[in-house]
Order: structure tokens, then sequence, then C-alpha cells
């Protein structure tokens, strides 16, 4: 094979493209993801053969996986222009940086199996865009397939680094496939044809199979959840100046009592429904907390789940959160915040642990501070926010798991609190900063995963749409529609079963990272002696 440079470009455009139409709702045509490597993979063979530099490779991969990034998650813009370019730069960046780092892998190591590191450093790439200041995981390829559930059943043993790493080997298998067929190889391609056959359809064959089979939820008790949806504008309503939390919550209540009765048992609002930052400790004495109770009252013994942005006050420096107010002298955190209001007892909070970088969080800025002036505003409080240091659940009956907008996207993190005996999850969001664009149904998909990953109902509401209940095998069971107020009722069983995933998390970013590190490391001395000879 011997590639011009406008056909390199032509490859890198093809891969881009197959990998924007293949994502959930920018084309949906999953089925072109086992293929959207494959041109990049003849771009990376072809320069090694002619022992051109690397920067070659970065240029025209950088434009492949720019495109997927514009194509994909281009609705960010409508948040942020600022944050959606930097998020469309930095993280084509990071995924252009990754497959050079494999070429140079694959060029040291000079071995027929030195493809096949793709993989692990691939997947490191991923399970490191999971765990540090810049992480921006929306786009891992095990998220492709969340609206092909029935193909991916398996993903309570492996979460979505099983689906990263299937994509990856059918690609691999593809292309030495058609790399044989190119260079005429005899009867090679047939057992890189047959490799391709087994390795695409053998996850589905053990997901079809394996779903009928399942059984969750015999003898479980059954809990009705109600489910509010007020579609407040977040740009012109929720953190408008002259609004107020009661004038708010005065709408929440109107819909919720729509639909609550004596067989309630949950009643679940979005992430800020009481939008208006208050100090937790007082919460008890504010007036907008007696409109609550009085609202609840009419419930009989249904409870409350809501969404919050709150404030707590220190004596000294909590976190790198903390913002000191000289004329008190003390320190205040603002959280985006879960709030739980029990029939009895007293009310807590639960602090988003999973911030989006720019807007709730900005990267670096513990150690360099000067950064906290960049922070986006998007209604409510900028800068970054406190959190909690790992994930809590409420220690009610039974146990509620709070996952906040972007927090769902957190495989690792949702089964932590699986292991606190949560027998189902709740996600509470507000998808309305994107408008109407494929934002919101993607991340409406991708609670399937978590369902899929635990075992768990999941229960989703939106302040805008879509809110929706998912079972445990990740199929919709009730859907809102977009833009407009709603409330339903749902009954759900509350499960107990532990899965793989929900034991051990995120084992196979580790074991990938270990592996990744290990390949380098023997590159780079294999390279290292050649030199010396």
């Amino acid at each position: 094979m011997n590639f011009s440079r406008a056909q390199r470009y032509l490859l890198s455009l093809c891969s881009g493209l197959l990998l924007s139409i293949s994502f959930p709702f920018t084309g949906s045509i999953t089925p072109l993801v086992f293929i959207g490597f494959v041109p990049l993979l003849f771009l990376s063979q072809d320069l090694q053969a002619k022992s051109k530099g690397g920067w070659h490779l970065f240029l025209q991969t950088y434009i492949a996986f720019l495109i997927f990034n514009l194509v994909t998650t281009w609705w960010v813009a409508n948040s942020s222009i600022i944050g959606a370019l930097l998020a469309f730069v930095f993280n084509t960046l990071f995924m252009s940086l990754t497959f050079v780092l494999f070429h140079f892998v694959k060029k040291g190591l000079k071995s027929n199996w030195a493809i096949w590191t793709l993989i692990p450093i691939w997947i490191s790439f991923e399970y490191f865009h999971f765990n540090w200041d810049l992480s921006w995981p929306w786009l891992t390829l095990g998220n492709f397939f969340s609206i092909r559930t029935t193909w991916i059943q398996w993903y309570e043993y492996t979460g979505v680094f099983g689906g990263s790493i299937w994509i990856l080997i059918v690609n691999i298998f593809v292309f030495l496939w058609m790399r044989s067929l190119w260079m005429k190889k005899g009867k090679a391609w047939n057992y890189w044809l047959l490799g391709t056959s087994i390795s695409l359809l053998t996850p589905i064959m053990i997901s079809v199979f394996h779903l009928p089979i399942l059984q969750f939820y015999k003898g479980a008790d059954f809990y009705r959840v109600a489910v509010i949806q007020p579609n407040i504008d977040p740009y012109n309503e929720k953190f408008a100046l002259g609004t107020s939390n009661e004038q708010q919550l005065q709408r929440f209540f109107n819909l919720a009592n729509s639909v609550v009765d004596s067989t309630t048992d949950l009643v679940i609002g979005p992430e800020t429904a009481i939008s208006q930052g208050f100090i937790e400790s007082r919460l008890q004495g504010l007036s907008f907390y007696s409109l609550i109770q009085d609202e609840m009252k009419k419930w009989g013994d249904a409870e409350l789940l809501i969404g919050a942005s709150t404030v707590e006050l220190f004596d000294t420096k909590h976190s790198r959160a903390s913002i000191y107010i000289p004329e008190q002298r003390i320190f205040y955190e603002s959280y985006n915040s879960s709030l739980y209001i029990p029939q009895k007892g007293m009310p807590s909070f639960i602090h988003k642990s999973k911030l989006v970088p720019g807007v709730e969080m900005i990267p670096f800025s513990n150690l360099f501070p000067f950064l906290e002036t960049l922070a986006i505003e998007n209604g409510g409080t900028s800068g970054t926010l406190g959190i909690e240091k790992s994930p809590k659940v409420f220690k009610s009956d039974p146990i509620l798991a709070p996952i906040i907008c972007y927090e769902s996207i957190y495989g690792d993190f949702v089964s932590r609190q699986v292991k606190q005996s949560a027998p189902f999850l709740t996600v509470i969001t507000n998808d309305g900063w994107w408008g109407d664009s494929p934002g919101y149904k993607q991340h409406f998909s991708f609670s399937s995963l978590r369902a899929i990953e635990n075992r768990r109902w999941v229960i989703r509401s939106a302040n805008t749409g879509k809110s929706g209940v998912f079972d445990e095998f990740g199929r919709i069971k009730k859907e809102t529609k977009y833009w407009g107020e709603d409330a339903f009722q749902y009954s759900i069983p509350l499960l107990s079963h532990v899965t793989f995933y929900s034991k051990h998390g995120d084992y196979l970013g580790v074991l990938s990272a270990i592996l990744g590190l290990l390949v380098c490391a023997i590159t780079i001395v294999k390279v290292m002696l050649s030199k010396k000879k």
C-alpha cells in the first residue's frame, strides 16, 4: 500500500465521519463504529512503511478526531462557546496523542502483535479521562451502545470499557482482513475474516441469549415514585433576578400534587429545582421550607428528593472551593446538591462529586488559583464548587442513591453507590442548557448503561426533559417529551443483586493502564537497545 498525501487526508476524513454518524443521535448507525478506526490504522501502517515522523500522523488523526468531537458534541456551544472550543481542542488533542503513542509503540516493537497494543493504550486514555480535572468521558467508545442495549447485557461484568475493547478488537480484525486482501497474502484473509465474524457476533449472541434467562425481582418489594419535570428555562427563568425559591417550588408542587396519591413513596425533583442558593444549616428557618412542609403534609407518607443550590460556612479554608469573606472572617463554599426531606426526621444533603470542567470546576485551580477568574457563568454560582470526597447515599429506608447530572456518565461512581446497598438509582439533571439538540438525548440514553452495569432500575427527573424510567436491562419503560411540563408515577422493584461490575468497578481500566505502561516501558527499552547496536 502506498497512499498519497491527499489519500491520507481522505482516510482521516472517513474515520472522523464514520465515528460521528455511528454515535447516538448524530446518526445512530452503530455498526459503523466497528470500522471507524480502520482508516486510521491504514494511515499508521502507511506512515510506518515510509518511515515518516509522528507529526504527519498527528495532523491527520487530529482532523479525524476533531470531526468526531464537533459532530457529536457541537451542542456544548449552546451552553458556552468558550467551553465548547476548549472541549473540542483539548479532547481532540488527547485522542490524537493517544493514537500517536500507539503508532510509536507499534513502530518501536516491530512485531506482528504490536497492533494489539492499541487496546491497552486507548483504554488507558479513557480510564485516565474519567479520573482527572479535565475529565470529559462523554465520547468513551463504550457509550456508543447506549441505544443498543440488547447487544451489551454483559456490561454487568465489564462496564463501558468492555464495549470500548469490543470496538477496538473488531476494528483491528477488519483492518488485518482488508490488509491481507490488499496485499494478496494467499488465504490469510480467510482467517482474519473468521476472526472479524467471531469477535463481532459473539458478544451480541451472548447478550441476546443471556437476556431472557435473567431474573432479578422475583419476590422483590415495589416502590412507587413520582417524577416531576417542571420545565423552567435555565437561561431566562431559573436563575433570573427577581425570581424566588417560593415561586419555583409552588410551580413544582402544583405539578406534584396532580399525580401524588396515598400510594406514593417518593417524589423526585430535578437538579437545582431550588435554584436560589441558601445556607444548609439555616434551611429549616427559611420561608420556602415552610412551603415545602405544608405541601408535603398533603402527600401522606411520600418523601421528597430534590436538587438544590446550597452553601456551607467554615471558620478555616475547607478546600480549594472555599472563598474568604474578609468582613465576616469566614469562608464559604457553594454546592450543587441533592436534598432529601423525609416526612419524619431531619433533612439532609449530598453534594455533587463529579463537576463539569470550566463551569462547576476550574481545572488545576488548586495548583494555579488565578485560573478561578476564568470561570464560565452558567446561571447560579460560577467558579469551583465544593464536592463530596466519595460517592454517598441517603441512609433512608430504602437507601436513596442521588446521581446529579454529569455524575451519570461515571459508571464506577454509580457502582460505588450500589455497593452501599442502593436498591435503585435516581438521576436528577437539568439538560436545558443545551437546547433541542443531541445532547439531552445522549445524556438520557447513558442512563441505560448504568442500569445494565448494576442491574438497577433508574429513575430520571430532568428539569426540561427527558425524564423517564429504565429497567435493570436498560430498557426504557417511561419517557417524557422534551421542553414541556410533565409529572408521572411509576412502581419499581427494589433489587439487591450485586453484579460483578458493581463489586469491582472500572477494573478493566486499571488493568489496561498497568498493561499500557508495561508496553510503553518495553518499547522504550527496545528502542534504546537498538540504538546502541
